[in-house]
């Protein structure tokens, strides 16, 4: 039972996550977090990190982990097959479709109105993530429950990245560095 269930949620997760792997992480937050409890918010937090962390899309190293997690080798085949399915169909019958029709301003109009929807469910999950750095998956947010040594990382990051264009694999090692030093000297 535990697979089909697998199996049906990354099959929602690949048929509704429009706009590539950052736009999937609400959905699997909500899969495997809020609906099913496979995970805790920190649990999943740490999923997050470690599939964008390791090569592949994101939402095909998330629906690994869980499977993984959940069901072990099975779980995780299942998991994955699950999430790639639904693109390999969509992506095939779109690929014949905008062969044929793709100089028709209506499909161009179409793909220029997703754009905006893309970009606030990868707004979405940036925010969610952002809160539960900063203030530990406190449903309440306070400054007595700000994770101060978090958020600094992350302004160090954010500012590293966007200023200074930051080899993203780079500033992540280094976050990670100051993360653990901070905890080391108590401040996360």
């Amino acid at each position: 039972m535990i697979l089909l269930q697998l199996f049906l949620s990354f099959v929602q997760i690949g048929l509704f996550s429009i706009g590539g792997g950052y736009a999937a992480i609400p959905l699997i937050q909500n899969q495997t977090v809020d609906l099913h409890h496979w995970l805790t918010a920190e649990q999943f937090m740490d999923l997050a990190t470690i599939a964008e962390m390791t090569p592949g899309p994101i939402a095909i190293n998330g629906a690994t982990f869980v499977g993984l997690r959940v069901a072990g080798l099975p779980g995780a085949i299942i998991a994955t097959f699950g999430c790639i399915l639904p693109s390999l169909f969509i992506v095939s019958l779109l690929a014949c479709i905008y062969r044929k029709y793709r100089e028709l301003p209506m499909l161009q109009s179409v793909l220029a109105s997703l754009r905006p929807a893309v970009v606030a469910l990868i707004g979405a999950a940036g925010l969610n993530m952002l809160l539960q750095v900063a203030f530990g998956g406190r449903q309440q947010i306070s400054l007595e429950n700000a994770q101060w040594g978090a958020i600094a990382l992350f302004a160090a990051a954010f500012f590293a990245l966007r200023k200074f264009k930051t080899n993203p694999i780079l500033t992540m090692m280094l976050c990670g560095a100051g993360g653990l030093a901070l905890g080391l000297l108590g401040f996360l």
